[in-house]
């Protein structure tokens, strides 16, 4: 996003969960303030990622969306995922993909989590 307040709440936001975790007193708040300065710059993915997530955030009280693989897991490959960060890094990564909305990378991405939060 190229709003400097947008950026700033979205800095906010991963210090909040780097802090406090998934406090949804005040994430959800400031996921529908950074949702408004979407709107603003017409960023439609944006703006349906962010709603998807924070009604996600109400309806499970975390966040229950993985974070999207970069490479393919070899068959057999052992995972070994931390179930108490997951939900945390995986936020703090779709807020963070929204900073850098130039990098195809990045719009990969959150389109994947629209997909993702659509058929949780």
């Amino acid at each position: 996003m190229e709003n400097k307040k947008a950026i700033k709440l979205i800095d906010k936001i991963l210090k909040n969960l780097d802090k406090t975790g998934i406090n949804t007193d005040t994430l959800i708040d400031d996921i529908k303030e950074l949702r408004t300065y979407a709107l603003e710059e017409q960023i439609p993915l944006v703006v349906k990622v962010l709603r998807l997530t924070y009604e996600h955030i109400e309806a499970t009280e975390s966040f229950m969306i993985p974070m999207p693989d970069d490479e393919p897991i070899e068959e057999g490959a052992e995972v070994v995922a931390n179930d108490e960060l997951a939900p945390v890094e995986s936020l703090k990564y779709v807020i963070a993909l929204m900073k850098n909305l130039n990098n195809k990378g990045n719009i990969a991405d959150l389109k994947e989590y629209r997909d993702l939060l659509n058929s949780y």
